[in-house]
């Protein structure tokens, strides 16, 4: 009986000391300040937004909005690796990891405060400030973009508007509609609490620039129905001293050639002033003889213009 004692005495032992190594080496890796944080990271890897939100804690998010949170705009992460996992007097870790995110290498620095314990035994954490960052994203000449292929549509034009996204990753900005794009452009948010600006530079499309010079085009011929020497609204007129004895005939003889630039106005685009010409035959009695000659020449003009993007995706093109 004895025997068995010491026996059972020694297996015991054994399991207490192979249990207690275990807690130690957990404590070493899963459990320690730099396992929580690569758990954080691995979540990212594996766009999985509910387990990067529920390791981050509490996000004050202030006035950036929330919309890139999604697993849609999380891009590539790989290449995890722990750097340093240092240690101030009280007890908070600095830890460092690599990363790589859509073809760019980095290190992220995150801090880290002891929260408890896990049954007593395991320890666990939690970020001393956010692992998010912010994207304050400048779209310029325009409201809608893309990041990560995501939709966004900000607030308003030529105005910086904040996002709250993961750190670290890599973001591609763009847009793509009818009447406006933006080369793709990359900016890697590698530090978590960072604040980093983007600008995405709207351009008119080919088919906005067609769409703009027919809207020119057809107001242009609107103006040319109008029998009257000074056409009401429009940007050429002729003005004759003899008397007119037919009625003015009006035709478009020239186009303007329409290229946009940015106006002043949100959602606006400008024409500049282009050269132009339209036609006019008449006939005319001289007040000098009474000899009736007709007017038949082009009568140049040059005008801009100013071209509304409605919501409905239509223009409306007008004076400046």
């Amino acid at each position: 009986m004895r025997r068995d004692i010491i026996t059972w005495s020694i297996v015991a032992a054994i399991v207490v000391a192979a249990f207690g190594g275990t807690v130690l080496v957990l404590n070493a890796t899963l459990y320690s300040a730099g396992g929580f944080v690569r758990s954080y990271l691995h979540s990212l890897a594996r766009h999985d937004v509910d387990g990067a939100l529920e390791l981050a804690g509490t996000v004050a998010s202030g006035d950036a909005s929330d919309e890139l949170l999604v697993a849609d705009a999380i891009g590539e992460l790989s290449d995890i690796r722990l750097i340093s996992d240092t240690t101030d007097a009280q007890g908070t870790h600095r830890v460092v990891y690599a990363f790589s995110s859509e073809g760019k290498t980095g290190q992220s620095e995150f801090t880290v405060r002891p929260q408890g314990t896990l049954l007593g035994m395991f320890s666990t954490w939690r970020f001393e400030s956010s692992p998010l960052a912010v994207l304050q994203v400048l779209p310029q000449h325009g409201t809608e973009f893309t990041v990560n292929g995501v939709k966004v549509e900000a607030p308003e034009a030529d105005r910086p508007s904040p996002y709250l996204v993961f750190a670290p990753l890599t973001y591609e900005l763009a847009a793509k509609s009818r009447y406006l794009e933006a080369s793709p452009t990359r900016v890697t948010v590698g530090q978590a609490g960072a604040a980093v600006i983007a600008a995405v530079d709207l351009r008119p499309t080919e088919a906005f620039v067609s769409q703009a010079q027919r809207e020119v085009d057809d107001y242009l011929d609107e103006c040319a129905t109008q029998p009257v020497l000074l056409p009401a609204g429009c940007p050429f007129g002729e003005e004759i001293s003899n008397r007119i004895v037919s009625t003015p005939a009006w035709s478009i003889s020239a186009y303007p050639d329409v290229t946009l630039e940015p106006g002043t106005a949100p959602g606006t685009w400008v024409i500049p002033s282009t050269d132009a010409a339209a036609h006019l035959v008449v006939d005319v009695r001289s007040l000098f003889d009474g000899s009736v000659s007709t007017f038949d020449e082009d009568v140049p003009f040059n005008s801009g213009y100013v071209v509304t993007i409605l919501p409905d995706g239509g223009l409306v093109v007008s004076a400046p």
